[in-house]
């Protein structure tokens, strides 16, 4: 084992790395010189007949069909009183009447995202801006939010809700046992990373009361981060992290009123532990919670009375492997709208208030996201023709044809204004930059641009692949070549790999930074390749995601290893002798499994942030996929690299940010010993306190890609023969 922490390798390597190669990487990654422009953060006005955006420090109003501009709040007007520049609008909501505005700014990062900081009200009318939470602790606050009425801010600090009154100035704690171990109105760590659930209160509509998720995370399994950095002596960072099989938090629903006083707590059945709150929605006078069992391959949709806490199921969803977590878009006059895989394809249904479901969108045909519904018609995403790419779609609440809205191909993502009938819409393609701009809905016509990108790429265009590998299993790919590929030589393989259920690399999309990376590469003499495995999120019907239920891992290495050597087959310019792999998280686990049970494929692999022990993840992600490690011991032995590691014959690389949260460090760790034990041979590089992203600290980025490429160049090299 060579460890590159020492320097000495590295600076081995250092003079293999072409001038050129080094260039382009410091433009990526130090010099920024790729990042695309983004639109916003904005906020629809009048119910979409204006919009708001911020401009050089200052709120400017736009009317939505006419353009005309004004500006709403000059830098000036976002000045607090004694300080000489104005607040960072980071995030920022009206209130209902647009009579005050909540900015959130001073922000700082907490686990994935930047949810904790300064919360400030400005009333444009009068240019009264204060700063909410009193005189607590600075950057303290997190999803503050205006009541309906627009008359108070609930928010969350030290694990408590407090609602602050914005005439008076009074704030009265909803909550008061908030601790290390209870954690009132926020996700615990698996929850927000998982279920996507941090903001963890809401207003009722009548501004009375509060409904909040209580998390106990006693009993929860504490994980210690060690940060070596900090200090003279390390100091421990303990973190309630449930790994596969392990406790989770107990988790309850109450709803307290905005005035303070005694929670009452919704009768929700089953085990706390053993069953997940994930979603709550006010609905009217009553509350529409999502609950899922430990498996969950079911969810009930509960609808909760808050004045007595009384539950009842009103629908209930399921499959033999998992069910995908949803929006219930409630419909005027009562049922809602809902996706499911009930008959093999992810279909929205229209629920009636008594449970019954009728299909909206056609069969065979997967719905990939439903972003609204409105009077008429539900608004979603799809690709029936296409996996690799995303186009909006609208279909009848009444029944009827679904009809295509956008036309261009690649990726199209919406922000709808509250009728549906204007959207920022954002659109890329792989070789093309992503461009923002206003349309209208249906025709999809442009009404202005608001953000456009004239980034260029390095290479020749990628080319899109089909890739069968089994009668009836084609997987989508893409290949890059260099610029001055010669189809008469044969050239070395990249292979990027991610291959697990929760995303997927091959869309018609921009890659950003990965991609220019690949793009740099291959302009060196490589050809880069990702495919996407059965098991992957693509819309191809439920049969195609859903196969790898209890086998993560195993059946995404058998695919891509069968996908890699049909392309050598098939294709005389790439090299055999010559295939190399990576990959990040997911893809890194991949990675070492591809070392491990395909090494005579793969002469080099480059793994970073890795799970090489499925055990040591978490409970949700993990048991969504795999089941419980206690009926399914088999299957996580099978999907984990560890178990394999004697198969290793190539040069490795691991990577890892020893203060990753995510994917502990722990694993590697094992993963090494158990190397060791083996005497194999392989290079580890462990970078100091950095998370799963690994991009703290400045040159974090560079160095980590330069190391890549280093070890790449060293071990498969690159050019045409």
């Amino acid at each position: 084992m060579r460890t590159l922490i020492a320097g000495l390798w590295l600076a081995s390597v250092a003079a293999a790395q072409p001038a050129a190669l080094e260039t382009e990487l410091r433009r990526i990654f130090e010099k920024k010189e790729f990042a695309v422009k983004t639109f916003g953060p904005a906020a629809w006005l009048d119910g979409g007949a204006a919009y708001t955006t911020v401009e050089n420090g200052e709120l400017i109003r736009y009317a939505t069909v006419s353009g005309e501009r004004s500006v709403l709040l000059t830098a000036k007007a976002l000045t607090p009183t004694g300080r000489t520049t104005p607040l960072k609008l980071d995030g920022y909501r009206w209130s209902s009447d647009h009579q005050r505005l909540l900015i959130f700014t001073n922000t700082r990062k907490v686990w994935r995202q930047n949810t904790r900081g300064d919360y400030w009200v400005l009333q444009p009318a009068t240019g009264h801006l204060k700063q909410l939470g009193g005189a607590g602790e600075e950057a303290s606050l997190f999803f503050a939010k205006f009541s309906p009425d627009g008359r108070r801010v609930g928010y969350v600090r030290g694990n408590n809700i407090y609602v602050e009154d914005l005439a008076s100035g009074k704030i009265t704690a909803l909550t008061n046992n908030g601790s290390a171990k209870i954690i009132n109105g926020m996700g615990d760590w698996v929850y927000e990373e998982e279920l996507g659930l941090s903001d963890a209160f809401r207003w009722s509509p009548d501004s009375k009361s509060i409904a909040y998720w209580q998390f106990d995370t006693s009993g929860v399994g504490i994980f210690h981060l060690l940060d070596n950095t900090a200090a003279t002596y390390p100091k421990l960072i303990p973190l309630p992290y449930p790994k596969a099989g392990t406790a989770n938090s107990a988790v309850r629903l109450g709803v307290v009123a905005a005035t303070g006083g005694k929670t009452r707590w919704l009768e929700i059945p089953g085990d706390p532990r053993e069953n997940y709150l994930a979603r709550m929605e006010w609905g009217g006078d009553r509350l529409r919670v999502q609950q899922l069992n430990r498996l969950q391959n079911r969810v009930d949709l509960l609808s909760a009375d808050p004045r007595t806490g009384r539950t009842q199921r009103v629908f209930r969803d399921e499959d033999q492997a998992w069910v995908d977590l949803h929006e219930a878009h409630a419909l005027p006059g009562g049922g809602f709208v809902w996706l499911s895989e009930r008959d093999g394809w992810r279909r929205a249904y229209r629920v009636s208030p008594t449970g019954e479901a009728q299909a909206l969108t056609p069969a065979n045909v997967d719905a990939i996201q439903l972003l609204a519904v409105t009077q008429e018609h539900v608004l979603y995403l799809a690709s029936p023709d296409n996996a690799t790419e995303r186009h909006l779609y609208r279909v009848p609440l009444a029944g009827g044809a679904p009809e295509r809205l956008s036309r261009a191909p690649g990726t199209h993502s919406y922000r709808l204004a509250p009728k549906g009938d204007f959207a920022f819409h954002t659109h890329s393609s792989f070789d093309s930059a992503p461009v923002t701009d206003l349309v209208r809905l249906p025709s999809h016509e442009t009404i202005r641009v608001l953000a456009k990108n004239d980034v260029k790429t390095s290479a020749p265009p990628a080319e899109f692949l089909k890739i069968e590998i089994a009668p009836d299993v084609s997987m989508d790919a893409w290949m890059i070549k260099p610029s001055n590929f010669d189809a008469s030589r044969r050239y070395p393989v990249l292979v990027h790999v991610y291959g697990e259920p929760a995303s997927v690399t091959v869309t018609n999309s921009w890659p950003g930074d990965r991609g220019h990376f690949h793009r740099a590469l291959a302009n060196q003499g490589y050809i880069v390749v990702s495919m996407d495995n059965r098991g992957t999120p693509a819309p191809k019907g439920r049969a195609w995601r859903k196969v790898v239920y209890g086998a993560v891992g195993e059946l995404s290495a058998q695919d891509q290893a069968a996908g890699l050597k049909q392309l050598l087959a098939t294709r005389s310019y790439l090299d055999p002798a010559r295939v190399a792999v990576w990959g990040w998280s997911g893809g890194g686990s991949n990675t070492l499994n591809l070392m491990f049970r395909s090494p005579d494929l793969y002469k080099a692999g480059m793994s970073v942030a890795p799970v090489p022990d499925q055990t040591l993840y978490d409970t949700i992600y993990q048991e969504r996929y795999m089941g419980l490690p206690q009926s399914n011991a088999e299957g996580y032995r099978r999907g984990s690299p560890y178990y394999f590691a004697n198969g290793l014959k190539g040069k490795l690389l691991i990577v890892h940010g020893t203060g990753d949260d995510n994917v502990h460090y722990q694993g590697v760790e094992k993963l090494m010993n158990r190397l060791i034990e083996l005497g194999k041979p392989f290079d580890l590089m462990a970078y100091p306190n950095r998370s799963h992203s690994i991009n703290e600290g400045p040159g974090t980025s560079l160095h980590l890609h330069s190391l890549l490429a280093r070890y790449l160049l060293e071990y498969v090299p690159a050019g045409g023969r």
